[in-house]
């Protein structure tokens, strides 16, 4: 039983099982109020905020080379808002840039 609990600790960790996916936990976060969210808040500005990005400029390269993402899915408009809509009911949503970089916003 205790060799179980190391071998899904050790899958979580290294091998991006589920709770590694799930968790949030230790990434940066950057807090949309509900009038911010009817109104859409641009990704670029949200990639700059969270650090994601240094510049928006480098923000538009990550958006137009495909390594952005709002979740599992590519955001492929550098122009795109992230509004109610992006929540899909959630209180949050990840922003991804490349494999290894997220935030929540």
């Amino acid at each position: 039983e205790c060799l179980k609990v190391i071998h899904d600790t050790i899958d979580s960790m290294f091998k991006g099982g589920k709770s590694a996916q799930a968790s949030t936990e230790g990434l940066n976060r950057v807090f949309v109020s509900a009038d911010e969210a009817s109104e859409g808040v641009k990704f670029i500005d949200l990639f700059v905020k969270l650090k994601l990005a240094n510049s928006k400029k480098e923000a538009r390269r990550l958006i137009q080379g495909g390594g952005a993402k709002l979740g599992e899915e590519k955001i492929a408009d550098e122009n795109a808002v992230l509004n109610m809509d992006g929540f899909n009911g959630e209180t949050e949503v990840t922003l991804r840039a490349g494999k290894k970089r997220a935030g929540v916003v």
